[in-house]
């Protein structure tokens, strides 16, 4: 049995159409760390915090997924950011508006470091460099008994607070 030649195109055609059709049905899946903005005001300071938000998904997540005593991007892919357009008095003290990417290094015992660093756009905590830090300040977590699966960022009237799995850490912000 001899197959035409405009057969072959055409099914070609078909699947080719069929495959790219799959392709393109995945992208609009949802990803696993979506991204998510958090938006506020405090004091007259515009914010925005850009972020990837893993989830939980019956992992241990302090100390495991996300190590103690170890820079950490505060999410998911890309560094996490930070955007103010007017100064701002983190936990007392003085961050110049500006856009820093967010990093945190969580303690199984004492406070958590809070860094804002000026390089703005990195992948994740690879390429963090200390000596780029525009502000380090150290804050309690709090625990909680019920979980928040995803992670989350809310700017509150005098607050960042981020909040994961039982923590929630409060940066008091003037």
């Amino acid at each position: 049995m001899k197959i035409s030649k405009a057969f072959k195109t055409a099914f070609f055609l078909f699947v080719a159409v069929m495959m790219t059709s799959a392709a393109w049905s995945q992208d609009k899946e949802k990803p696993a760390s979506p991204p998510m903005t958090a938006e506020g005001t405090i004091n007259g300071a515009n914010i925005t915090i850009n972020y990837s938000s893993p989830g939980v998904k019956g992992r241990t997540i302090w100390g495991a997924l996300v190590p103690y005593n170890k820079v950490w991007r505060a999410g998911a892919n890309d560094a996490t950011t930070l955007e103010t357009d007017k100064d701002l008095m983190i936990e007392g003290k003085k961050l110049p508006a500006g856009k820093y990417s967010f990093f945190l290094i969580p303690r199984e015992e004492g406070p958590t470091t809070v860094i804002f660093n000026t390089v703005a756009k990195q992948w994740g905590a690879y390429d963090y460099d200390e000596s780029k830090d525009a502000l380090r300040v150290d804050v309690e977590a709090e625990l909680k008994d019920d979980i928040t699966e995803r992670l989350e960022y809310r700017i509150e009237d005098d607050a960042i607070v981020v909040e994961w799995e039982k923590a929630v850490l409060p940066i008091s912000v003037e």
